[in-house]
């Protein structure tokens, strides 16, 4: 843990964090939590929290929020227990292993149809196409077994009640596989691209799904994350400041 907390969301959010070298959450977390608008009094779940940015950004952005955080590291759990307390957030703390069978999932107090919204950050490599860290915490973070993202993906689903939203992050080269995995489980798809700077291919795509929906695909306009003097353009520095930017 670090000696002092990180500020987020302008100084609204204090986060502990893993050691430098670890995994550490950051504009990824900022973005994800931006980008469903669920009701007041919503059930929202952080997938695969780490140590809670995600699901504790959104509670401050949106008040009233019921957060369940679900983290199969108990060291990572932890934080994400010590995360909530220090930000006066009531959280349940859930240590799961997301691609764990349904009936580990249901025993760790995961039941099927249980949550308004999930945000989602999940790992972004498959076993054997990227260099594995040395550091476990960081490995665990960033990789899966191959074929992992589609079992994300229905463990998301599984968690959702009809009509829910999915809010979830990734590469942008790996929109081709999160949409094959979202079909058939979510319709009224919508993409926002995430580009470092205008000129330069996209690096995110930040991904909406409605369980069980027949609406039709959307691509929206994108977010540009930094201007040509590599300052976050307006937008982006007001999604890292503001608690009260819609998505």
């Amino acid at each position: 843990m670090t000696r002092e907390p990180d500020a987020v969301l302008g100084g609204r959010l204090r986060l502990y964090q893993p050691p430098r070298g670890a995994h550490r959450a950051g504009t990824d977390a900022i973005l994800l939590a931006h980008w469903l608008a669920p009701a007041p009094g919503a059930e929202l779940c952080d997938l695969g929290s780490g140590p809670g940015i995600v699901g504790l950004a959104a509670a401050i952005l949106r008040p009233g929020l019921r957060l369940c955080l679900v983290e199969r590291d108990g060291a990572m759990a932890a934080l994400a227990r010590d995360n909530a307390a220090l930000n006066g957030l009531p959280a349940r703390v859930i240590e799961a292993d997301v691609l764990a069978p349904a009936g580990e999932r249901r025993a760790a107090g995961l039941e099927p149809g249980s949550f308004d919204c999930v945000l989602t950050n999940p790992p972004f490599f498959e076993e054997g196409t990227y260099r594995v860290s040395p550091v476990p915490q960081r490995a665990a973070a960033h990789g899966f077994a191959a074929g992992g993202l589609d079992g994300w993906i229905r463990t998301c689903a599984d968690l959702l009640r009809p009509g829910g939203q999915l809010g979830l992050i990734h590469r942008a080269d790996a929109l081709p596989r999160c949409l094959q995995a979202l079909d058939r489980r979510f319709g009224g798809i919508t993409v926002r691209p995430v580009h470092s700077r205008a000129e330069q291919p996209a690096i995110r795509v930040l991904i909406r799904g409605i369980k069980g929906s027949r609406a039709p695909f959307a691509l929206v306009p994108p977010l540009v994350l930094h201007g040509d003097d590599g300052r976050f353009t307006p937008e982006a520095a007001a999604l890292h400041a503001s608690p009260l930017v819609a998505p």
